[in-house]
């Protein structure tokens, strides 16, 4: 039996991806994701200096990139580094932009 293209029972399959492709859907975490493919580990004081943005501003978006499970915090003293925590991504990120962009 063939599975139909369009399938509304089973819609629900959807949610989690569309909520990934939702938290990236924003450039300045795309830019934070793509940095942290490239540097590996990386906190906000240095993304916010590369970002020239507040220090608030980064954190929110690095909050929802946590929320949707993108990113993973990884505390070593005092210091909280953010690295990625869904390999998934790096494939999205790759596909976007040109490899040499995304690799160290």
């Amino acid at each position: 039996m063939n599975t139909p293209a369009f399938d509304s029972n089973n819609i629900k399959q959807f949610d989690e991806p569309a909520n990934l492709l939702k938290a990236l859907s924003h450039p300045i975490r795309l830019c934070i994701v793509r940095g942290l493919m490239m540097k590996k580990k990386c906190n906000v004081s240095y993304m916010q200096e590369c970002l020239d943005l507040p220090q608030s501003t980064v954190s929110q978006h690095l909050q929802k990139l946590r929320s949707a499970g993108i990113v993973a915090t990884e505390r070593n003293g005092l210091e909280v580094n953010y690295v990625l925590a869904d390999q998934r991504v790096e494939q999205i990120i790759k596909t976007l932009f040109e490899k040499d962009d995304c690799e160290s």
